[in-house]
Parts: structure tokens; C-alpha cells; sequence
């Protein structure tokens, strides 16, 4: 029937000719001068000569020319142009875009209802547009690593990775249906105007993506404490192997006082039936972050301040902004010898758009500084205001960076060998 359909629309269907009337000229005879007329089937005029020939005066024909060629004139008016095999030819070019939207739409759905992986570099949800998976509880996306998220060492950035947790966090939110008007926040939390604020972040490291590699990000919520929820998250590869693991805590904050409130009933009644009942994917780092200043930390950077676009839709700096502005403070040499493997951050205050920040490291562990031998670095980070009010209070572990990567960006170029 749809093939019916779309063809009709496609292949005119001719009409039967209207029957041809013979026009009558002069006398009313159907001779003129001697010229007899006759409609065929096809509506074309056939003109056929009659044994008595025209009347002529000195030795040219008269009368004749004149009315046939009037008859003539106004058969070409009157009947319709000819229908050939050419213009009888459909638009092919509308015909063939019709049928192949129809067989993409197909496919479309069809590679939606059959998800299962048949490669194992091919993941469910192809689209990357996530899903709702474990009865509601768990939500998986996958994304691609593109050129532009990879660093100097051609991996994916911390802040990469970050962004990918953040955006399957609410897109986990809108999937549920739980999206209201604020950024992540449910229905009832908009209309008490509040909104989600994290408080603790624990991420572990266990292998940085590649640029075209697709990773897939598994995140679910649980209860933490009275008045608060945690959220994990599980990056895997596409052969299953752990990524990344990431755990945080999460508050709501009234975003006109901007001060900290309880959960109202009505916002957990809301999101405690996505709670998954679980352990964190992170055990909790339970050693406090100590507090540095300008004596005991080993590198200061000032004047960090926020740009427009750092700003989400609640007016106060994007979570994973911070991560940056604390390790602006980090020293170059293990930025290019060692690799991020683990980090915790404490947020203690909000940042605004008129903020001006300093961000503080102090180095702990050893075998920094010898690349021969590089060994495990820890350091203590603090992100304070000019005042010295705290905002993040962070550690950072650092591995040294694998040799193949190591070989690759620190390898020396050929002409050096040149006078070996």
C-alpha cells in the first residue's frame, strides 16, 4: 500500500482525450475549397487531399491558404500538447530521496529496538542519546572522544571526563522525567527555587581515553545521610574494562538566600524511588584535606577569575571549572612527566562571576623531579579568595605516565642522531 501510495503520487495517470469537433470554416461545409479535415484519436489534426483541387485566378490557388492555416491556428490553441515518452518520465530525484528517507527512518528505528552490542567495539546506544537500564535505576550513555577534548599527551583531559559525569547527571534527571525548571533540580525543588550543590568529589583513574575511542558512562543515586544523595559514576571501555570511577555528595541550597536546606518531603518523595541501594563505586576517603597558605605551599598562582561562560544557569561557577583553576598551581614538571590517577575535592563555598582566586599546591611523596626513576607524587591543593576565604580544598595523586605514552611525546627526533 505505501508503495502504491508513493508511486501514484510520482506517475501522472492520463486522462481519456476529449472527443475532437472539426471546425467549420466559411460555408459551414466540412470542405473547405476542396481540403477535407478529420480528428484523429490522438487529437493531432489529419488533413488529407480531395480529388477536386482549389480554385484558382491567374494560375494561384485562392481562398484556400487563408482558411486552413485559421484552421489550423486555432487547433494548435485548442488542443493539448503532445504527450511524449520523455515528459511522461516522474521525477526520479523526489522519487529516490522519498525511498531512501523512508529506508533510514527504518534502519533508525530498527538499530533502536535491536541495541544488543554485535561488535565489541559497538556498545549499546549507538546514538548516544543514553537510556534507563536495571529497572529504572542505573542510566548508561556513551560518548565519543573528540579532538578537541584530547590534551598534549593525546588522551582525554581530567576536565573531559568531568563534563561527561555532569551531562549523564542530568540527562539521568530529564530521561526520568524528574527535569524541572531549574539546572537538575525536580519539579518541587523548583518551585521551593532549590537546587543541587556538591559538596565532595572522589575520582579514581584507571586508564585516560583516546582521541576517536568510545567510552560508556554508567551513574545512579543513592541516599547519603538525612539530607543529602550520593551519586556514582562507572566509565568503562568498549571492551568492559574499567576506566574511571567517581563518587559525590550532593546538598540542595536555596538559590535566593544561598544558604543550605534540608530535603522537603515532597522533593523525596520525588527521587527516592530512583535510589539504588549500593556501596559507592569509590571507597570514601575519610583522611582530611589539610589547609595550606602562603608558607607551607610550594607554588601560587593569583588572579584566577571567572569568565562568563564559566557560569551555569544558577549564576555560580561550573563545578568542573574548579578542577582547572586547581591545578593551574600544579609545577610543569609533573604535568609533563606524571598523569592524574586519583583526586578529592572538598567544596566549601560558592564562586561568582566577580570572583578573583588564587590557587595554592603544596608537593608531598617522593621522586619528584627524577625522570629516570619517576616515582608516585601527592599534593595538597587549596583554592581560596583574595581574602583568603576557602572555596576548594583538594589532593591530587599522580602516577608516572606509562612508558609507550612517555615514548611517544618524548621521543627524540631523528635528525638528532645525526652526529652520534
Amino acid at each position: 500500500m505505501v508503495a502504491t501510495a508513493a508511486t501514484s503520487s510520482f506517475f501522472p495517470v492520463p486522462s481519456p482525450p476529449g472527443d475532437a469537433k472539426s471546425s467549420k470554416v466559411g460555408s459551414g461545409s466540412a470542405s473547405l475549397g476542396g481540403i477535407k479535415s478529420k480528428s484523429a484519436s490522438s487529437g493531432a489534426l489529419k488533413v488529407k487531399a480531395n480529388a477536386q483541387a482549389p480554385p484558382k485566378i491567374n494560375g494561384s490557388p485562392f481562398g484556400s491558404t487563408t482558411s486552413v492555416e485559421t484552421a489550423k491556428k486555432e487547433d494548435v490553441v485548442s488542443s493539448p500538447a503532445p504527450r511524449t515518452f520523455i515528459n511522461q518520465l516522474p521525477d526520479w530525484s523526489m522519487l529516490l530521496a522519498a525511498i531512501t528517507t523512508m529506508f533510514l527512518a527504518a534502519e533508525k528505528q530498527w538499530m533502536m529496538l535491536d541495541w544488543k552490542p554485535k561488535r565489541a567495539d559497538m556498545l549499546m546506544d549507538p546514538f548516544g542519546i543514553g537510556r534507563i537500564v536495571q529497572d529504572g535505576l542505573v542510566f548508561s550513555q556513551n560518548f565519543s572522544i573528540r579532538s578537541y577534548e584530547i590534551g598534549a599527551d593525546r588522551t582525554a583531559s581530567i576536565e573531559t571526563l568531568m563534563n561527561h559525569l555532569q551531562e549523564t547527571a542530568l540527562n539521568h534527571v530529564k530521561t526520568a522525567g524528574l527535569l524541572g525548571d531549574g539546572f537538575g533540580s525536580t519539579p518541587e525543588m523548583s518551585k521551593r527555587d532549590l537546587i543541587w550543590v556538591v559538596t565532595r568529589m572522589q575520582i579514581l583513574v584507571d586508564r585516560y581515553p583516546t582521541w576517536g575511542e568510545v567510552v560508556h558512562v554508567d551513574t545512579w543515586v543513592s541516599a547519603s545521610g538525612k539530607n543529602g544523595m550520593r551519586r556514582d559514576w562507572l566509565v568503562r571501555d568498549a571492551n568492559g574494562k574499567t576506566l574511571t570511577r567517581a563518587s559525590s555528595v550532593w546538598v540542595m541550597m536555596n538559590k535566593v538566600t544561598r544558604r543550605l536546606s534540608k530535603i522537603p518531603e515532597d522533593v523525596r518523595g520525588e527521587i527516592e524511588p530512583y535510589f539504588l541501594n549500593s556501596d559507592p563505586v569509590v571507597n570514601e576517603d575519610s583522611t582530611k584535606l589539610p589547609k595550606i597558605d602562603d608558607k607551607t605551599a610550594d607554588y601560587i598562582r593569583k588572579g584566577l577569575t571567572p569568565r562568563w561562560n564559566d557560569l551555569d544557569v544558577n549564576q555560580h561557577v561550573n563545578n568542573v571549572k574548579y578542577i582547572g583553576w586547581v591545578l593551574e598551581s600544579a609545577p610543569p614538571p609533573i604535568l609533563e612527566s606524571h598523569e592524574l590517577a586519583a583526586i578529592t575535592l572538598e567544596y566549601r563555598r560558592e564562586c561568582g562571576r566577580d570572583s578573583v582566586l588564587q590557587s595554592l599546591t603544596a608537593l608531598a611523596g617522593t621522586g619528584f623531579g627524577d625522570l629516570g626513576d619517576p616515582g608516585e607524587v601527592e599534593c595538597q591543593h587549596l583554592l581560596r579568595l583574595e581574602d583568603g576565604a576557602e572555596i576548594v580544598r583538594g589532593r591530587t595523586e599522580w602516577r608516572p605516565k606509562f612508558a609507550n605514552n612517555f615514548g611517544v611525546m618524548g621521543q627524540m627526533p631523528a635528525a638528532a642522531d645525526e652526529n652520534a
